[in-house]
Parts: C-alpha cells; sequence; structure tokens
C-alpha cells in the first residue's frame, strides 16, 4: 500500500486538483527517458520531465487476482522525444516504463505510482506509435515446462547447447547493397545456408549496434527477415553467427552436437499415428 505526504493526500481529497502525468521510460541500452502530459516541462526529484502535448496515456486498469493490468500511451513521432528509426531498431523492446501522478504546482509533495511494467507490442501507424504496457503480473502468465518436439528447444549458444558462439562468429564488410534487407559480401566463402536462421550485427555505418535475424544466405548474399531502421551502405562493417535451424540433421552435420540436443527427432508424430496402409510411404 502506498503511503502519500499527508500535504498530497489533502490535495487529493480536495474538489478541485492540480495533478499531471510522468512516465519514465528506461532503455535496455540504460538511456532513460522522461515525459509528461502538462504543458510544460516539470523537475521531480531533481530530474526534468519534458512536456510532451502529442503523447498521451490511457487510463489505467487493474484487477484483483491474478488478471494481466494493462496500460496503452500513444503519441506522434518526433525527432525531439521518440524517433521511428529507434522503434524499428527494437530499442524500446521490453523497457521499463514508470507512471506517476505529482501535484505540477507543488512536486514536492511527493508522487502517486499508477503503474510500473515494461513495453509489449508496440504499433506504428501514420507517424502515430502506440506502445502498450504489461504490468508486474504478467510475467506470471508466462508458460512454465516444455513440451516434446521434433525441433530443438535450446537457444543456440545458451548453457543447454554448449557451443561457444564465439567459434561460429564471422566478421566481414558489405561489398553491394541490394534493399535494405538484403546484403552482400563477396569474400565470404562459406557456401548453402550456412548463416541462414543466424545473426548479423553492424559494427559500422549508420546500423551499428544493431542486430537482425538472417532469412536466407546464398554464396555470400544475405537476407534479412526485416528491413535494417538505417541505410546499409558499402563497406559497412558486421558480425555473423552461423545460423542454427534447430534440426536435429543441422546440430549433427554442421556443429557436431547431437549430445546436446533438446528436443526429440524419433519421437512418432500426429503424421505417424494417422497414417494408414494407404496412406504410409513405401
Amino acid at each position: 500500500m502506498q503511503e502519500l505526504t499527508e500535504d498530497f493526500a489533502g490535495h487529493l481529497a480536495q474538489g478541485v486538483t492540480t495533478l499531471a502525468t510522468c512516465w519514465q521510460v528506461k532503455r535496455k541500452d540504460s538511456v532513460t527517458l522522461y515525459f509528461t502530459d502538462h504543458d510544460c516541462d516539470l523537475v521531480v526529484d531533481a530530474q526534468t520531465y519534458q512536456a510532451a502535448s502529442a503523447m498521451g496515456v490511457s487510463a489505467v486498469s487493474s484487477q484483483l487476482g491474478m488478471s494481466v493490468d494493462n496500460l496503452e500511451f500513444d503519441g506522434m513521432l518526433s525527432a525531439e522525444a521518440i524517433a521511428e528509426a529507434d522503434i524499428l531498431a527494437g530499442r524500446y523492446d521490453h523497457a521499463e516504463v514508470t507512471v506517476f501522478l505529482v501535484n505540477y504546482a507543488d512536486t514536492s509533495m511527493g508522487k502517486l505510482a499508477l503503474k510500473t511494467g515494461w513495453l509489449g507490442e508496440v504499433r506504428l501507424h501514420g507517424g502515430q506509435f502506440v506502445a502498450e504496457i504489461r504490468g508486474l503480473t504478467s510475467r506470471l502468465q508466462q508458460m512454465v515446462g516444455e513440451v516434446y518436439t521434433s525441433t530443438c528447444r535450446a537457444s543456440f549458444g545458451d548453457a543447454r547447447c554448449g557451443k561457444d558462439r564465439e567459434e561460429y562468429t564471422f566478421t566481414g564488410t558489405v561489398t553491394a547493397v541490394e534493399t535494405a534487407y538484403a546484403f552482400e559480401d563477396s569474400a565470404r566463402e562459406e557456401s548453402g545456408d550456412y548463416f541462414a536462421y543466424g545473426l548479423v550485427t553492424f559494427t559500422s555505418g549508420a546500423n551499428a549496434g544493431l542486430s537482425m535475424e538472417v532469412r536466407d544466405y546464398v554464396n555470400g548474399r544475405f537476407g534479412l527477415f526485416l528491413p535494417m531502421p538505417y541505410a546499409i551502405e558499402v563497406g559497412d562493417a558486421y558480425s555473423a553467427v552461423a545460423g542454427c535451424d534447430k534440426a536435429f540433421a543441422t546440430c549433427v552435420a554442421r556443429f557436431d552436437n547431437a549430445v546436446n540436443f533438446r528436443g526429440e527427432p524419433h519421437v512418432p508424430g500426429t503424421n505417424r499415428i494417422l497414417e494408414t496402409s494407404a496412406t504410409r510411404s513405401r
């Protein structure tokens, strides 16, 4: 239960109040942004919260029990606040958000916390973004346990996989650009689909520090699942991690790691159960 200062509690009990909503967005890269729906900047706890007239917060919905609380905030994209390229680059994925009320006439009265959570889905439409904030109870909605699958349930390079990602990470330079999601490196010697379902991370250029999954790879050409937020240029440096499609055959042939395969490729599936003498392959 929140403890309010006597002055703030008295202010809330009045028929007319001077309240403003403030929200703090802390990204995974430690960049923190501060906003308020007031018509001018507010200083709260020695931190300046920028007035964002084009941004707003929806009504907070909280329920008894373990139901997931929800809240949305939206606004127009602007270079001074939240840039579209930063959203597309995933810099706001799973950012921590804190929303609270203050008395804008006297911020020293303290704060009334409304919600603490993480950003979920961020939607872009016509130059406007809408971000869903998931409350603390959303963490308790995650599935615990595993099911039998023919593909591997481990992530390449994690503790269960056991392989060292560094051994399968290669560096290179872009020699040709097709589109925002396809480029070539003529110096690559890996053949076949070696980097398909792997990860490319740019280490120089406008996309430096940003990563994207590889959809397909053929003889030095990388096709990405989604376009990079900034233009890829010839000469951009990158690192690429070998791809793992989580198939048993790939685990054996490419990584020689059958002992750590976290799937059940030999367990009959529903297709085998439904087989008849007429449909069974010979």
